[in-house]
């Protein structure tokens, strides 16, 4: 039986990410340790631009991996994990990547195909140069003017759950007294 065959059986012609069933083909997971179906997931056209071309990724479209991450298929437990660990800094990837279970070789292969991604991303340090992600809880070391209205953020603020900016390794934002803001990240520390 052809690869095509075996995922159009496995994923009951559906997108194994979405579950569309229109425009679906043979995606080769990258940096899989073996090939062939177990290697593959048979996905739409739209979620394969969106894995290939970073520019082109609606974050509403990736809301179905609440359902594709619980896959007993460790390919498509890779591919949920390593787009949901792609837009982590929208908050609620984040909470299913808290919630999701993988095998341990499963999650090696997931991290794998990230390391390589990471070598020419942006870094976001905090005051001290300690590394910021997304989620982190950071505390103002000095008052800040809120640009476009009177509020002053007041030195030794905390600001939980930033997201980071993934165009300018100094801004991120995060919520003070209930409204988001930009924060330039020379002005906070990491808690």
């Amino acid at each position: 039986m052809s690869v095509e065959k075996e995922l159009q059986k496995r994923s009951d012609n559906k997108c194994e990410l979405c579950s569309t069933e229109e425009n679906l083909g043979v995606f080769e997971v990258p940096n899989s340790p073996t090939n062939g179906a177990e290697a593959s997931v048979y996905i739409c056209t739209t979620c394969k631009e969106q894995i290939e071309d970073s520019e082109k990724v609606d974050v509403n479209h990736w809301r179905c991996l609440n359902d594709s991450m619980w896959s007993t298929v460790p390919a498509v437990q890779v591919m949920a994990w390593r787009m949901l660990n792609r837009l982590k800094a929208e908050g609620w990837p984040q909470d299913l990547l808290d919630m999701m279970y993988m095998e341990d070789d499963t999650k090696e292969w997931a991290k794998a195909g990230v390391a390589e991604a990471k070598a020419d991303a942006i870094i976001h340090r905090d005051s001290n140069g300690v590394i910021l992600e997304a989620g982190d809880s950071v505390v103002l070391i000095k008052d800040l003017k809120v640009k476009g209205s009177s509020m002053v953020a007041k030195q030794g603020t905390a600001v939980r759950r930033i997201s980071l900016d993934h165009e300018n390794e100094k801004y991120i934002e995060g919520k003070v007294d209930g409204q988001q803001i930009v924060i330039i990240t020379d002005f906070v520390k990491k808690i």
